[in-house]
């Protein structure tokens, strides 16, 4: 029986969003100002600023401000539930193609025979 890990929905919905996914990308490169996020991206302040809630309240970023600067930062560790649950799903349904296999190959040697 796989683990319940109670922040996977969380998790995957902030994963779910291409911009977020970007962001996410860029700030694995290291901490980086909200202002530099939101120029690749072509969305306005505000809404990026959502996007980044949405990733915060997940935990995949931590942000702190110094003065007037807001920055983030990546945390890497806050994926290991959802590649926990990947390595069990993946483990599952390789077990599963390998039973099927084996009945297809008994199949085939059984109409041969």
């Amino acid at each position: 029986m796989t683990k319940h890990y109670p922040e996977l929905s969380l998790l995957f919905r902030a994963l779910a969003d291409p911009t977020r996914r970007s962001i996410l990308t860029r700030l694995a490169e290291g901490p980086t100002q909200v202002t530099d996020l939101s120029q690749p991206t072509g969305l306005r302040l505000p809404t990026v600023m959502r996007h980044l809630s949405v990733l915060e309240e997940a935990g995949l970023i931590a942000t702190f401000k110094d003065g007037r600067v807001r920055t983030c930062r990546i945390v890497p560790e806050t994926l290991e539930p959802v590649q926990t649950w990947l390595d069990e799903q993946r483990s599952i349904w390789e077990s599963r193609l390998d039973r099927l296999e084996q009945f297809a190959m008994k199949a085939m040697k059984e109409r041969k025979a």
